[in-house]
């Protein structure tokens, strides 16, 4: 009964004098810190018997230890590519974009090449990830049908289009593509449009807009004229922001009433 009365006493006192603010164990003799010297010395660690030669630091500065610029490298590459289908082999052999490790598959293009007018979407979604076409699922049916009604299609009747994205691989969760994503895709997508010789571009979408004319806000960039690429270039709403604001598609059937007009002007 002494012991548990002793502890129990112990262990109030502790927690009264937690309480008060102590937070450091003191002995019961001071310590006299004046008497202790002003730096404590230790002894020398001992050498090994063998130590490693010091590696210059030249070798961890420079461009060399950073490697390879990306943006130079797909430059390189897309440049490089004669054609249309050498351009899709040099995209599926380029490393430096992490995208294309989370997607299934590259998102290349659909449609005719070579038709008068290419439409150049953002980034792969789900269903185009899986299927590996650019427009596919609600917002590419959409698409469909909003070609159909001025009498253009990417297949079967119509006035063909050719039809491609900003970023070929799909970000995780849909995500926006990261600015120095797009930096790295922008010499494929350039040498694409040069590749397809379009007359006029579409560029659907704020992501699009960003990347290729430098400037965001779709709803006051739509439907007025600019150049992209050396073209004549119309920013547009993308389909998919069309699904989640039916009021906008006034706005998006003028557009493509103007860009009917501006093909029957310059046949």
């Amino acid at each position: 009964m002494e012991s548990q009365m002793s502890y129990h006493a112990a262990r109030a006192a502790l927690e009264w004098q937690i309480e008060l603010g102590a937070d450091e164990a003191i002995g019961d003799v001071p310590v006299v810190r004046y008497g202790l010297p002003d730096k404590l010395t230790a002894e020398p660690a001992a050498k090994p018997e063998h130590p490693a030669p010091s590696k210059p630091v030249q070798a961890a500065q420079g461009p060399e230890a950073a490697g390879p610029d990306p943006v130079a490298v797909a430059r390189e590459a897309a440049t490089a590519a004669p054609d249309l289908s050498a351009l899709r082999a040099a995209m599926a052999g380029y490393e430096h974009c992490d995208l294309k490790r989370g997607a299934r598959t590259l998102v290349f293009a659909d449609g005719e090449p070579g038709a008068r007018v290419m439409i150049i979407g953002e980034a792969p979604g789900r269903e185009e990830d899986r299927e590996g076409r650019p427009f596919v699922g609600a917002a590419g049916r959409l698409l469909d049908r909003m070609l159909a009604a001025v009498g253009m299609a990417r297949a079967g009747d119509g006035e063909p289009v050719y039809i491609t994205n900003v970023m070929p691989w799909r970000p995780p969760q849909n995500r926006e593509p990261k600015p120095e994503e797009i930096a790295m895709m922008l010499p494929f997508l350039a040498r694409h449009v040069n590749l397809a010789a379009p007359e006029l571009l579409v560029v659907m979408g704020n992501t699009s807009c960003q990347a290729i004319l430098g400037q965001r806000g779709i709803t006051r960039l739509r439907g007025t004229w600019t150049e992209a690429f050396g073209r004549p270039a119309l920013p547009m709403f993308h389909p998919a922001y069309l699904l989640r604001n039916p009021g906008a598609k006034r706005e998006a059937w003028a557009d493509l009433l103007s860009l009917r007009a501006r093909l029957e002007t310059e046949r």
